[in-house]
Formats: structure tokens, C-alpha cells, sequence
């Protein structure tokens, strides 16, 4: 193997650092070589993250946390305004939003100090450990490049042989099998920054920080074959939810929280905190909420904001430093990069978009796109002009200060040994999760697997999970009809008694009513109005929305009213997937015509396999017994005669009836 110069690599795997814990070396060609390639494969579209979509909001700080970071965006009570950008990992700009999938939870926050970006995942691990093997991983989990496809999937041969054949992924992959691949929506969506960084404050002491997104929405998920028919129905739900919510006035918020340590902890801690595909338990260091963001404005623009807003891990700000994370140090070599690619001249920081809302003041000339017009005579430094022709100076005490930290070691391309566990948190992540959620993993290993065409990746990747557990790998091999193979030798053996981390489960942080959530109600000639209006009423009090589903969108005659009412969809358009919850309200001889149309025995069985609540009136019996469930009814199938309507609303705070027979 050679880089693009012709010149042999001894090693494709490892970065060039300082001893095996050490920072990556600018000196390091192959690396820069690489990652200088990828970036510059795609124009004008983002190689990955290039589905998303963004909105603008405000950070408000509230705790005084000035004796960890001298950062003044932290000052209680400060507003600053922000934009984040939510995305796909491997889809193109063109594909849905819901393939099982990471999403991307990048902020952008716009300082007084300059800007900061938070570039984060929703997942708080990652599949690799060196940036050097970031362009194979993206290159295997993209279309394959002999078809052309499949596009934003995972389940195909290339991704699965890269993972089986590198352990430093299982831990991520378990998370990218669990239900956090399948959002609800981004509303409801935990953020995380990945990486260990450092807090640095006035009197230059640092202290490693990990960030935290928490949704104040709670966190919800949809189901695999609820997802696929979303991506049927529409394609851009995850979108249009984020745009309509923020529009209607239900702001979404996330408080920031993080978790800091000093070096004693990371040196006793069972992993390496620099060791992007491990986590450090909540039960260990509990978060701590520093503040909250609320984003309550939509874009005017999608290309100019949404897509020509670019993100840097290396953005940050006085108080905000580094850690000699290898992928961390690696983007941060990247993403300058890509962005001189994909946005066509160095001056993409004076896009309004990504201009800071500060004083800008350097000796950075000319180039493409200019907007600038700096005044002065010298255009250099040092210079021997004064007043204001002699331009900016740096500033020893309020200019950005790098951490001062000894390093030592050999040079050498080498993966620390603190790094070499892949297993252990992969199988307490799996043991973390409640019954449904563990289903879930591993019906999508299953399913995954199963859409592999070559035999020995599907024995491979089962041969890994052996070391993550036992009874999953057992599940999933008896899943694909396949006998268990010899476990894969690990590099260290994995610990299988590690703690149950309870709040890693999805169910630990669930949603506490139906605020923010959607109730779709069948309705139809002879709906009682009064009921309507009730259940409705009952919705919107908590925050929620209702909208009605009608065999013609023209609408339906309400018992004892004259003309039509309007419905919000007709059925065709508007399957069961695309709301949280349902209402049957149709009734008499609009129910019995109901019952006849193949959309709506799909709105109504589909409700009820994706295990979902469902309200329903005597007169839509019809449609029960249309849809076989009528002798399947169990304690989230609510009658609505015998139940008042702030009840039922009640009940739809839960999740989903889980020990349903579906």
C-alpha cells in the first residue's frame, strides 16, 4: 500500500504520535495525505452529514462553573445566540430521514469571544479510535462502489466486513442497532460531544470535560418497520416535525450538561479517557446541567444557512482546549479542509452563517469571495505604523492561551494499549438496556445481517459478539438460521461484570406527557363534534397536536352539523406511522365504509403492531375487526365511552405497549 505519492505505508491503521497517549504530529504525511484525499472527494455536497437540516435558537448559561472555565459563553444568565445543524451520517443530500442511522447534533454557538461549535453525534461513542481510518469506514458504509447502492443503509457487505474486521467498532455499532438509530424525531434526541476535552480557567488549570445534550422533551424512538414506512410516506419527517413544531411555538430544548474530571480519575478509571469508543458511566460522574438551549427560529434560507453553515471541532474559545483524543486531533486537521472544498474559498467565515458576532480583527487578506474591506495601511505584523493604521496585536492576558502540558515519547505509529478492550462496554451498554429495547438490538442485528450476501461477514460479525454476550450472539445466529461460531480472539479479554448503567436505556429518560407529540383521529360522516373537540382540547393542553385523517381531504358531516368539515389528510396520505398515537372516531355507516378501504386497515393494524396507544369509540368496531385486532385489545386500547378524553391523553404519556401480541 502506498499514499498518493507512490511512497510504500507501513502502517494504515495507527497516526503518527508522541509516545502511545500523545498528540498526533503535524509531521505526519500519510495521515494528511489521506484525510486531504477524502476530504476533497465530493463537491459540492458534504461527503457525510449531508442530509440535515438546521434552526437557529439561543444558549442560556446558569451555572457559574468560573472555577473549571474561564469561558464566557458559561457566565449565568448569559444569552448566546446559536444554530445547529441536525443531519444523517451516510445518506446523500437527496435521501430520507429515517435510515437506521447517527445523527449529527452539531452547534454552532456565536460568542463573545468568537465562535465555538460543539460538533457532536447523537451517540456518544464513535466507530473508530484513529482519524486515519475515518475515509475506510465512510468508503464501506456508502453505496458500494461496483452498483451504486444501497443508499443510506447500512445493511450491505462492505460496512458489515469493515466492522467485523475492526473491534474497535463493536461498542458503536451496538448503539447504531438500538433503538437511538431510529429517532422519533430530533426534538427527541440526546446530543453528545464524543470526545474528552478540556475546561481551562482564568488561572490556566485545566480539568477534562465530556458535553452532554439532554432533551427536556424526553427520549423516544420509532420501530424498524415503522421507520421504513415513514421513509415511504415522507421522506422528510424528521424535517417537516422540527419546522412545524418550531413554527407552531412548541421551542424544543436541550439542557447542556457535562461531566468533568481531573487527571487522578482518568488515570483509575477502568478505560482511556482519550479512547473515543468508550463512555465514563453517568453513575460514575453524574452530569452536571450548565445551561439550556432553546431554538425557536427556522431558517430563511436552507443553502445559505443550512447548507453553508461549516462546523470545526477546532472553533473553540478561551477556557475550551483539547485533549489528545486521536480522532479528535484528527478532525481538527479535517474539517478546515473541507470546508476550503465544499464552500470554495478561505474566506467561507464571512458567510453570514458562519461570521462571528464579535469584533474580527487579523492581517488575513484577499482571496475568493472577499467581503471584507480592512482599513489601515499595513497590511502585516510587526509593523511600525500607529493609531489604527498599525492594525490588531495579540494580547498575552485575553487572547486565546493552549493549555501548557509536558509530552514525551517516540515517535511512533502505535495504538496505545489502554485502547486495545473493544468488548467490555459494548456488552455493559447491551446489559444496560430493559427487555424491549435488548429486542430491538437484536432484531436489527438479524435483519442487518441477513441483507449480507457473503456467509463468512455474517459469521465474523457474530463470531465478534460472542465477546459482547453471549446470549445476544447466541439470539442473533439462531436468528440467520447459522450455527455459532468459535468466538473471535480478543486482543484483551472483555469483562462481562462491569455495572449496569441504567441510564444508557432509551426508557431512563422517557417523555413525562404527550407534550410535543402528534394524535392522529380517523374521523367520518357522523363523528360525534363534541367528543372531537374534547379529545383535542385534552391533547393541546399538554402541548401536543391533533390532526384529522378523513377518506377525502374535502372533509366529513359531523353528527348533527351542516356542511363539510375539513380534514387535515385524506387516508391515502396519511398512514398511522406518521403520528404518535390514535383516535378511531369514525362511526355508523361511515365507519363500515371506512372499514372497506385498504389504507385504513393499514392505519389501524399498523397502530397496533407498532405497539402504539390507540382510542376508539363503539361505533368504529368496524375497523378493529378490519385490522384483526378486535380480540387482541389489551390496556392501551382505550375506550373512549368509558374513558374521558383528559384521561386518555393521560395514558399517552407512556411509551408504547411493549408486551403487546403483535
Amino acid at each position: 500500500m502506498t499514499d498518493a505519492q507512490g511512497h510504500p505505508m507501513s502502517d494504515d491503521q495507527n497516526s503518527l504520535r508522541v509516545g502511545e497517549r500523545g498528540p498526533t504530529l503535524l509531521e505526519d504525511h500519510l495521515l494528511r495525505d489521506k484525510l486531504f484525499h477524502f476530504d476533497h472527494e465530493r463537491i459540492p455536497e458534504r461527503v457525510v452529514h449531508a442530509r440535515g437540516y438546521g434552526a437557529h435558537g439561543v444558549f442560556t448559561a446558569s451555572e457559574d462553573i468560573s472555577d473549571l472555565t474561564q469561558a464566557s459563553v458559561f457566565t449565568p444568565g448569559k444569552e448566546t445566540p446559536v444554530f445547529v445543524r441536525f443531519s444523517t451520517v451516510a445518506g446523500n443530500l437527496g435521501s430520507f430521514d429515517l435510515p437506521r442511522d447517527v445523527r449529527g447534533f452539531a452547534t454552532k454557538f456565536y460568542t463573545d469571544e468568537g465562535n465555538w461549535d460543539l460538533v457532536g453525534n447523537n451517540m456518544p461513542v464513535f466507530f473508530i479510535q484513529d482519524a486515519i481510518k475515518f475515509p475506510d469506514l465512510v468508503h464501506a458504509v456508502k453505496e458500494e462502489q461496483d452498483r451504486g447502492w444501497p443508499q443510506a443503509a447500512s445493511a450491505h457487505d462492505t460496512f458489515w466486513d469493515f466492522i467485523s474486521l475492526m473491534p474497535e467498532s463493536t461498542h458503536h455499532v451496538m448503539w447504531l442497532m438500538s433503538d437511538r438509530a431510529i429517532p422519533r424525531s430530533f426534538r427527541f434526541m440526546q446530543g453528545f460531544g464524543v470526545h474528552t476535552f478540556r475546561f481551562v480557567n482564568a488561572e490556566g488549570r485545566s480539568t477534562f470535560v465530556k458535553f452532554h445534550w439532554v432533551p427536556r422533551q424526553g427520549l423516544q424512538s420509532v420501530v424498524w418497520n415503522e421507520a421504513v414506512k415513514i421513509n415511504g410516506a415522507d421522506p422528510d419527517f424528521h424535517r417537516r416535525d422540527l419546522w412545524n413544531a418550531i413554527n407552531g411555538g412548541d421551542f424544543p430544548e436541550w439542557d447542556l450538561a457535562v461531566q468533568t474530571f481531573d487527571d487522578d480519575f482518568a488515570d483509575s478509571f477502568e478505560f482511556d479517557v482519550l479512547d473515543p469508543t468508550k463512555i465514563i458511566p453517568e453513575e460514575q460522574i453524574p452530569l452536571r446541567v450548565i445551561g439550556t438551549m432553546q431554538l425557536n427560529r427556522v431558517v430563511d434560507n436552507v443553502f445559505a444557512e443550512t447548507e453553508q453553515v461549516a462546523f470545526m471541532t477546532q472553533n473553540v474559545v478561551p477556557g475550551i482546549d483539547f485533549s489528545n483524543d486521536p480522532l479528535l486531533q484528527g478532525r481538527n486537521f479535517s474539517y478546515l479542509d473541507t470546508q476550503l472544498k465544499r464552500l470554495g474559498s478561505t474566506n467561507f467565515s464571512q458567510l453570514p452563517i458562519n461570521a462571528p458576532r464579535c469584533p474580527v480583527a487579523h492581517f488575513q487578506r484577499d482571496g475568493h469571495m472577499q467581503m471584507g474591506r480592512q482599513a489601515g495601511r499595513a497590511n502585516y505584523e510587526p509593523n511600525s505604523f500607529t493609531g489604527t493604521a498599525a492594525g490588531p496585536r495579540a494580547d498575552r492576558e485575553a487572547g486565546y492561551r493552549t493549555v501548557e502540558r509536558p509530552e514525551a515519547g517516540e515517535t511512533r505509529r502505535i495504538r496505545a494499549e489502554s485502547f486495545a478492550d473493544h468488548y467490555s462496554q459494548a456488552g455493559q451498554f447491551y446489559r444496560s438496556l430493559p427487555e424491549p429495547e435488548q429486542d430491538h438490538v437484536r432484531m436489527a442485528f438479524v435483519f442487518e445481517l441477513s441483507k449480507c450476501e457473503i456467509p463468512a461477514i455474517r459469521e465474523r460479525m457474530v463470531a465478534n459478539l460472542r465477546n459482547v454476550d453471549e446470549p445476544l450472539a447466541a439470539a442473533v445466529a439462531d436468528g440467520l438460521g447459522i450455527d455459532l461460531p468459535e468466538a473471535t480472539e480478543p486482543a484483551v479479554a472483555p469483562r462481562h461484570d462491569l455495572p449496569e448503567s441504567p441510564a444508557l436505556a432509551m426508557a431512563s429518560r422517557a417523555p413525562e406527557d404527550f407534550g410535543g407529540r402528534k394524535l392522529g383521529v380517523l374521523v367520518s360522516d357522523g363523528t360525534d363534534p363534541a367528543l372531537l373537540k374534547a379529545v383535542t382540547s385534552a391533547v393541546e393542553a399538554v402541548g401536543g397536536t391533533v390532526e384529522t385523517v378523513g377518506l377525502k381531504v374535502g372533509g366529513v358531516v359531523l353528527k348533527g352539523k351542516r356542511g363539510r368539515t375539513p380534514v387535515d389528510h385524506k387516508i391515502d396520505g396519511a398512514p398511522s406511522v406518521l403520528f404518535d398515537a390514535v383516535a378511531l372516531l369514525a362511526t355508523g355507516d361511515g365507519a363500515v365504509e371506512l372499514s372497506g378501504h385498504p389504507a385504513v386497515k393499514d392505519f389501524v393494524s399498523d397502530a397496533f403492531s407498532h405497539y402504539k396507544h390507540i382510542g376508539y369509540v363503539e361505533g368504529a368496531r368496524p375497523l378493529l375487526e378490519v385490522a384483526g385486532v378486535l380480540d387482541k385489545l389489551d390496556e392501551a386500547c382505550h375506550a373512549l365511552a368509558s374513558v374521558d378524553p383528559d384521561a386518555f391523553v393521560a395514558a399517552l404519556a407512556g411509551m408504547r405497549r411493549w408486551e403487546r401480541d403483535v
